[in-house]
């Protein structure tokens, strides 16, 4: 059976344009796989640690040497990498703030980043034949000739995040200019029809 993973970062429920995204996403997949399994992975409402020495100590440890109080720390990390590696398409939902992606989002990468299970000993990435789609919601527009491409450090860090951990087929749906929605310039329905395409292309591809 083909699974879908959906990680959603956004804190603004209903609100948020990647989280709209994602719903439109999730839709057209479920056309595309009548027969497939989606996963939710809502990170503003999961309980994500930071890194700390003791989950430092217990990730760099080998699992056979593990003590019952490493286990427990790395029990949410565990669950999140398991997740990842079941499923076949991954999908990043989230907004950009301050031009990269929110913690929520960077403290799930800290916590699937990890030697051994998704990354090797020697820096090879070990999470192969999965497809990713990133759906990006930024107040500024960063896409091939704006003005402040170069401030696009969102795109490029998923990019290099996901090669490291062994993803390569990644394709992002940017949906820039979000602000003239929460401006009341523009009806979010109107805005969010405008990635129709792209989501369904990336659904398909």
């Amino acid at each position: 059976m083909t699974k879908l993973l959906m990680i959603e970062a956004s804190t603004r429920g209903e609100h948020s344009i990647s989280r709209n995204l994602a719903i439109n996403f999730m839709a057209q997949w479920k056309l595309t796989h009548p027969e497939g399994e989606i996963v939710e992975r809502d990170l503003a409402t999961t309980h994500l640690p930071y890194m700390n020495l003791p989950w430092l100590q217990a990730s760099l440890t080998p699992a056979d040497r593990h003590t019952p109080g490493m286990k427990d720390v790395l029990q949410v990390s565990d669950e999140l990498v398991a997740e990842l590696l079941a499923a076949d398409h991954i999908a990043i939902s989230t907004p950009v703030y301050n031009y990269n992606v929110p913690a929520n989002l960077k403290s799930y990468i800290d916590h699937i980043v990890r030697k051994g299970l998704t990354l090797g000993m020697t820096g090879e990435g070990l999470v192969h034949g999965k497809t990713c789609t990133v759906l990006m919601a930024s107040g500024g527009v960063y896409t091939e000739g704006s003005p402040i491409r170069d401030r696009d450090i969102a795109t490029t860090y998923l990019r290099l995040i996901l090669k490291v951990i062994g993803i390569e087929d990644v394709t992002f749906v940017a949906a820039g200019g979000t602000k003239v929605v929460d401006l009341g310039e523009r009806p979010r329905g109107e805005f969010l029809q405008t990635f129709d395409a792209a989501i369904t292309s990336a659904v398909r591809a």
